[in-house]
C-alpha cells in the first residue's frame, strides 16, 4: 500500500458543554482532568444571546485536545465505554468521527467521584493522511486532490481494522 494513503489519527478532542451553568463547568473541568491528567481549557463565547443568558466573555464549556500516541491509547478506553460499537451517523463525510459518552463511569479504570456526580461528554476524532498539512501551511498552501480526502467509508474501515469497531448497521 502507498504510505501516503495510510490513515492516522490527527487529534482527539474531548469537550463538555455547560452553557451558563458555572457549577457544571467546574465539574466538567474536573472530569476531563481525571480522564486525561491534563488541565482542560475553558471555551469562551464571543456572541450575545439574551434569551439564553449568554454574553461575550462568558465561559460556556471546556475542552482538551490530545495528539499522537496518547490519543490512540485514550481512544481505546473510550471505545470500550461504547462496547466498540458506533452508529454510521457518528462518521461524517470528511472522515471525522464524533460520539457522546453519557456517563463517565462506563470508561474502564474510572471510579465514581461524588464531587462530579454523573456527567457526560463528547468525543471527536479527526483523521488525516500524510501530506494533509499542505492544505493549512502558511507558504504555498494548496488544495488536496479528491483521492487524498478521507470518505465516510474509509474512516469506518479504518476503525474496523484498527480498533475492532462494529457499526450498528451490520
Amino acid at each position: 500500500m502507498n504510505p501516503m494513503r495510510e490513515i492516522r489519527i490527527e487529534k482527539l478532542t474531548l469537550n463538555v458543554g455547560a452553557g451558563t451553568d458555572q457549577e457544571k463547568l467546574k465539574k466538567g473541568m474536573k472530569l476531563l482532568k481525571n480522564i486525561t491528567g491534563i488541565e482542560p481549557v475553558k471555551t469562551i463565547t464571543d456572541k450575545r444571546i439574551p434569551g439564553w443568558g449568554v454574553r461575550p466573555g462568558l465561559p460556556i464549556g471546556c475542552k482538551i485536545t490530545i495528539r499522537r500516541e496518547h490519543a490512540r491509547e485514550l481512544l481505546k478506553r473510550l471505545l470500550k465505554a461504547k462496547d466498540n460499537r458506533l452508529p454510521p451517523g457518528a462518521f461524517d463525510s470528511n472522515g471525522n468521527v464524533a460520539f457522546g459518552i453519557h456517563e463517565y463511569i462506563d470508561i474502564p479504570g474510572l471510579e465514581y467521584d461524588s464531587a462530579i456526580g454523573i456527567i457526560g461528554f463528547q468525543v471527536t476524532i479527526t483523521l488525516s493522511r500524510p501530506g494533509h498539512r499542505v492544505k493549512y501551511r502558511k507558504k504555498l498552501n494548496r488544495k488536496l486532490g479528491k483521492s487524498h480526502h478521507i470518505t465516510q467509508q474509509d474512516s469506518m474501515d479504518y476503525f474496523k481494522k484498527e480498533f475492532n469497531v462494529t457499526t450498528e448497521e451490520e
